[in-house]
């Protein structure tokens, strides 16, 4: 069964096996596969979740809309479409890689190390958010401008990997994609 395992991957990015999904955050956490998704809306407001605090790293803390892990042979869009609905209740349309190319390693406070390739993409909602309570605690739909500014001058309010994306995708990144 390949429900909980992650792909590992080289330092070139290629797939080199697999391992249990509870087994790759640890202290000692090997490289693998992950995604990261922006869901906006049609007012140019991206969806902010706020990690649950029964998450094994950055519990509480402010990110991206959601994440995940795609199983092995998964296409990655395939595994977004899959995450969006078990994760903030609603499915996504017009998917797009924004940032293919992505990926960073980062170490919480606890220890945990959060080490992945971890192509970020955007998405629309269908649907209004209903969060599932072990993933996401609180929600927001906040303006985009709004965000960016906050992520830079207040990074430790953020998970590390929005904060990089931020970065990466610079000022304005989304205005008027949507409607």
């Amino acid at each position: 069964m390949t429900t909980d395992l992650v792909v590992l991957v080289d330092a070139e990015r290629r797939p080199r096996g697999t391992a249990p999904r509870g087994s790759v955050h640890g202290s000692d956490t090997p490289l693998h596969l992950a995604f990261s998704c922006h869901v906006v809306d049609d007012f140019d407001r991206i969806l902010m979740t706020r990690r649950a605090l029964t998450k094994r790293t950055w519990p509480g803390v402010w990110t991206n809309s959601f994440c995940g892990h795609p199983r092995p042979e998964e296409p990655i869009e395939d595994a977004v479409r899959r995450y969006a609905p078990r994760e903030l209740g609603f499915e996504v349309s017009d998917l797009a890689c924004v940032l293919p190319d992505f990926s960073y390693r980062a170490v919480d406070a606890s220890g945990m190390v959060e080490n992945e390739v971890c192509p970020v993409y955007r998405a629309r909602p269908c649907g209004s958010p209903v969060p599932n309570p072990d993933e996401v605690m609180d929600f927001v739909w906040a303006p985009i401008e709004d965000v960016w500014t906050s992520a830079l001058r207040t990074p430790w309010v953020f998970s590390p990997w929005f904060v990089d994306q931020v970065h990466a995708l610079g000022a304005d990144p989304y205005r008027g994609i949507a409607g």
